[in-house]
């Protein structure tokens, strides 16, 4: 009978240190051969490959105690397939929580206001982590694949910064930029000044891209949406600069001439009224709500004082005036 209960005291015993040392493994930091690892985990792996792959990617540990954990925690099938960063300081424990959560790794990716479609496929490919999907394809073909067969791109893209996993398609990126300017173009649609001039929720998108273009400081944003409502209103010219280069493209040299002023395009302002047939760039909310609640004001003129503002006139006269002084230094 002593022997017994010497027996069951000393499986007691065992059981309480193993169960001590496995809390204690548990929660000790998994020694890495670099500060930062990278862990891969490609769909269908099982629990014992993804023990396996973590071990690869340089945490040295034994994977079959990882396994063992896996298993025992009940959480083995709920390992998420993805890209994960594994940095100095994670336990075996955290590792599991990290997994089963689906806790990738995220780079992230920023559209900037004002950019122009060009410079936004330029940003993609230069993402080493995204998938290239897009690579090749025509502007027409990336709408098309993207369910907006006909539509161009310019200014169809929400500037913002858009986080995505290692791996990821530069296509659901796209996706994600696109349904983010749908959404704020028809909140912004929706709380259009009653006497806008404009028709559509697509020309309100034309000008919030024109007035992100010319606005060098945010307080002249409303007025200069104001300022071409006015001249929309009353069926005068535009003349916006920006809508010309954006029509020289590739040809444009950085210095605006005259003969550019008359070479007639689509987005040609100065030979052609209304607005130009698409967008000249990526317009964010502020510009957006530029357009649709532009400031009432009675100017139709506006040029820049050189300090990032602008000076506004009512009169051709007072413009003038006001070229001479802040252009040309008269």
């Amino acid at each position: 009978m002593r022997a017994l209960t010497r027996a069951l005291i000393l499986l007691l015993l065992s059981a309480a240190v193993a169960a001590g040392w496995a809390w204690w493994w548990l929660h000790q930091p998994l020694p890495l051969n670099k500060p930062v690892l990278e862990l891969e985990i490609e769909p269908g792996t099982t629990p014992r490959g993804v023990a396996q792959n973590v071990v690869k990617a340089g945490v040295q540990t034994d994977a079959r105690l990882l396994y063992a954990w896996f298993r025992l925690s009940g959480k083995d099938r709920a390992i998420k397939a993805g890209n994960y960063e594994l940095a100095t300081g994670l336990t075996p424990y955290a590792l599991l929580q990290k997994l089963a959560r689906g806790e990738e790794s995220l780079r992230a990716l920023t559209i900037v206001e004002g950019w122009n479609w060009r410079q936004v496929r330029a940003a993609l490919a230069r993402e080493e982590f995204l998938k290239q999907d897009s690579a090749g394809l025509s502007d027409e073909a990336v709408m098309t694949a993207l369910g907006r067969n006909g539509v161009a791109p310019e200014g169809r893209f929400f500037p913002d910064t858009y986080t995505y996993a290692k791996g990821s398609s530069d296509m659901a990126v796209l996706r994600r930029a696109l349904h983010a300017m749908d959404r704020r173009l028809a909140d912004a649609w929706e709380m259009r000044a009653a006497n806008t001039p404009l028709k559509s929720a697509d020309q309100a998108l034309i000008l919030a891209s024109i007035v992100e273009k010319e606005t060098g400081k945010a307080a002249d944003r409303a007025q200069i949406a104001g300022v071409f409502s006015n001249r929309l209103r009353i069926g005068m010219l535009l003349q916006t600069d920006p809508s010309v280069i954006y029509g020289l493209g590739a040809q444009f040299d950085g210095n605006l001439r005259k003969r550019d002023l008359l070479t007639d395009t689509p987005w040609n302002t100065y030979t052609r009224a209304g607005l130009p047939i698409t967008p000249i760039s990526m317009p964010g909310k502020a510009a957006l709500m530029a357009a649709v609640q532009p400031e009432q004001t009675k100017a139709l003129y506006f040029v820049a004082r050189g300090d990032g503002s602008s000076h506004f006139s009512a009169t051709l006269d007072e413009h003038n005036r006001a070229v001479n002084r802040y252009q040309r230094g008269q």
